[in-house]
C-alpha cells in the first residue's frame, strides 16, 4: 500500500475526530444517513461527510445486525490496499447517534449514474465491476457510481458486502463474463499475498469482518485470479431492486 499523502491523512484525521457541528437527515435512504459538517478550525470551510450510525441500520435477515458500518469501512480498507476503485475517505467514529461510519462527501452530478456512464463509454468502470465480485457487493445500484465534479469516478455505499455466501447483486451486467485487465490481476495477487500473512492490513480487516468472511474473500480473490474473468451471473438473482 502506498503511504497516504498529507491531504488524505488530514481528511481521515478530521473524519475520525473533528467536531461535528451540524447534521441533516438524508431523505429516501433505507438506513439512517446524515449529511454532516465537521469543523476544520476557525474561519475554515467545514468538511462535509456522510454519517451512517449503527443505531440507524435496518435489521436484515441475512447480514449480522449492527455490522453494516463496519463493512462500509472494510470496503474502504480493501480499495485503499488495491489502489482502486476510488472510494471516498472513510472512518469509524462516535457521532450524534452513536458509533458509525463517516465518509467524505463528494460533490458530484446527481443526475449522472452508472447507466449514463456506461452509455458514454466512461473509462475504469471495470474496476468497480471486479471490486463488486471481490467484496461480494449485494447492492450495486446505478446511483452507487457517482461522477465527481472533477470527473473522477467514485464508488459509494458498501454496507452490504463481505457476506460469506455469494450475494452479488449489481446493475453492471455489461461486464459479466469479461476478462480482467492484467494490472487489476497484479493488484489482486498483491492483496492475496497480504491476506496470506500476518500483515497490518490483515489484522485491521479482522477487526471489521469475521474469520469466515475473510476466508470467503480469499476464495473469491483466488477464483478471480485463476479465471481472470468476471463471472457470468444470473439476471434473475444477481440484479438489485430498485436499479438506481
Amino acid at each position: 500500500m502506498q503511504p497516504l499523502n498529507k491531504s488524505i491523512k488530514s481528511n481521515i484525521q478530521l473524519l475520525q475526530s473533528g467536531s461535528i457541528i451540524k447534521h441533516e437527515l438524508l431523505p429516501e435512504c433505507s438506513n439512517a444517513a446524515f449529511l454532516i459538517d465537521i469543523s476544520t478550525g476557525p474561519q475554515n470551510v467545514p468538511l462535509k461527510a456522510v454519517y451512517k450510525p449503527q443505531s440507524g441500520e435496518t435489521p436484515l435477515w441475512d447480514f449480522s445486525g449492527g455490522t453494516l458500518y463496519k463493512r462500509e469501512y472494510a470496503a474502504f480498507l480493501v480499495s485503499r490496499e488495491l489502489g482502486w476503485p476510488s472510494i471516498p475517505d472513510t472512518a469509524i467514529r462516535e457521532g450524534p447517534f452513536g458509533i458509525g461510519s463517516v465518509q467524505l462527501y463528494i460533490p458530484h452530478k446527481p443526475n449522472i449514474n452508472y447507466f449514463d456512464l456506461i452509455n458514454t463509454g466512461f473509462k475504469n468502470l471495470d474496476e468497480l465491476a471486479v471490486f463488486d465480485i471481490l467484496i461480494n457487493n449485494a447492492d450495486r445500484k446505478a446511483g452507487h457510481c457517482i461522477l465527481g465534479l472533477d470527473k473522477t469516478l467514485w464508488s459509494i455505499d458498501h454496507g452490504l458486502c463481505f457476506h460469506s455466501e455469494f450475494k452479488v447483486r449489481t446493475v453492471m451486467l455489461e461486464f459479466w463474463g469479461s476478462e480482467i485487465k492484467d494490472r487489476l490481476i497484479t493488484s489482486l495477487n498483491s492483496l492475496a499475498e497480504k491476506l496470506s500473512r500476518d500483515s497490518k492490513f490483515n489484522q485491521d480487516l479482522h477487526i471489521y469482518i469475521s474469520d469466515e468472511e475473510i476466508l470467503s474473500l480469499i476464495s473469491r480473490i483466488s477464483s478471480l485470479i485463476d479465471t481472470a474473468k468476471i463471472p457470468l451471473l444470473n439476471p434473475h438473482h444477481n440484479v438489485p431492486w430498485p436499479l438506481i
